[in-house]
């Protein structure tokens, strides 16, 4: 087996069993025991490939070594250590091993770079324990606030405040952001099957989809399923049907990249001889072009209040998450393009339609992703996997991304 092969394998099956969870996947939540062990032992393996290593105060582990030339310019890359409850091996994780591989790699054969490359392994992305994401993220941009989750809470109902001490960390003293990152490259799975479907090993991402997410309430009237004729019926289960179809007809005329999901529904009476007063339903809808995100989901809005009104029906739709789509930077973009065509790498040019980190730090710096192939597109659970030959295919193409990068003047 290929030496770089064998390399990843043994990285992930090594990280995989931190957290390894005996209902399947993996379990690996922000602050949890093994949350602390995996980033302990990720400083301890940064540590021998020779780089520099720090957490900051709220537990995000950076490992670095300085540029020879422009050590003032970072280049950086890296991922989110936590997994949702019973995830995959891959998702985040593979990012933190992918770019660690990528500068042991680049260290023993090249040498020291001319410009600082850092590879970090972020405290949190997932929200799978307290009802907050991108918490790595968010606080090396000064984005995270701390009356924003004082007051949270898990499951078990232990304080995120008592957990976050309990590690041995603690909210940032000062909001001061960093100047010298000058490029982020994140590589992640693609947790869809476009890359298997149609046979590349590699996807160069040049957009984060913006989404939209609404619950709707219809509300009709509960009545008789026998004895209420169905000229006189209010049937919000009907109305339903008829805004789902409608709409996904349309998202359907529309075609790609437009995404449209409906989902959650909860129907009150839930029974076999109620005719149903009550249906209340989640809508997602996604984008990479903001202006027409917009004017599709104001369209399916109308809609909606339309065909309630139709119905004899009232709707109530709330708003609830507004993410604009996050273009990557065109230049880094360029570069990995221009990376995988010098090294022969062969990949497809493409979009996200899951949020990363990358979203947020392509707000303050240049930023990009990579995306290797998932089977079946199945991820955030168990199944989640990508053939060895296409991780390393990735890895492969950090390698070259990161050099162009980091060590060409």
């Amino acid at each position: 087996m290929d030496h770089l092969a064998m390399q990843v394998e043994e990285s992930i099956n090594w990280l995989s069993s931190i957290g390894a969870d005996p209902a399947g996947g993996i379990s690996r939540l922000l602050y949890d025991d093994n949350w602390l062990i995996a980033q302990k032992g990720l400083e301890e393996r940064f540590q021998q490939i020779g780089l520099q290593t720090s957490f900051d105060e709220v537990g995000n582990l950076f490992g670095r070594v300085e540029g020879s030339k422009y050590p003032g310019e970072t280049i950086m890359s890296g991922s989110h250590v936590d997994t949702v409850v019973n995830g995959g091996s891959l998702d985040g994780q593979f990012g933190i091993i992918a770019a660690y591989l990528a500068a042991k790699y680049l260290l023993e054969t090249y040498g020291q770079p001319l410009r600082s490359l850092e590879v970090i392994s972020m405290a949190e992305e997932e929200g799978s324990r307290f009802p907050y994401a991108f918490w790595g993220s968010k606080n090396i941009w000064g984005l995270a606030k701390k009356e924003e989750v004082i007051e949270a809470a898990d499951a078990e109902g232990i304080a995120f405040v008592d957990a976050m001490r309990k590690s041995g960390f603690d909210f940032r003293s000062d909001a001061d952001i960093r100047q010298d990152i000058k490029a982020f490259v994140e590589i992640h799975i693609e947790q869809g099957n476009v890359l298997e479907t149609i046979g590349k090993p590699i996807g160069i991402v040049n957009s984060i989809v913006g989404q939209k997410r609404y619950t709707i309430k219809l509300s009709g009237e509960a009545n008789h399923a026998g004895t209420t004729p169905m000229s006189y019926r209010k049937d919000a289960i009907y109305g339903y049907s008829k805004i789902v179809s409608h709409a996904i007809e349309k998202a359907n005329q529309a075609g790609d990249p437009l995404v449209l999901t409906f989902g959650h529904v909860e129907v009150v009476p839930n029974t076999v001889n109620v005719v149903p007063g009550q249906v209340t339903f989640t809508m997602d809808c996604r984008h990479t072009d903001a202006e027409f995100l917009q004017s599709f989901t104001k369209e399916l809005e109308a809609d909606m209040q339309a065909t309630a009104a139709e119905q004899g029906l009232t709707i109530e739709i709330d708003l609830w998450m507004d993410e604009q789509p996050v273009p990557m930077s065109d230049e880094i973009v360029q570069a990995l393009i221009a990376a995988c065509n010098e090294n022969k790498l062969d990949y497809k040019l493409m979009h996200s339609g899951a949020g990363h980190d990358s979203q947020i730090f392509a707000q303050f710096v240049p930023t990009a992703m990579l995306f290797v192939p998932s089977i079946a597109g199945i991820s955030h659970n168990p199944a989640e996997a990508t053939e060895l030959s296409d991780l390393v295919e990735g890895v492969k193409a950090l390698i070259v991304s990161l050099y162009k990068l980091a060590y060409e003047d």
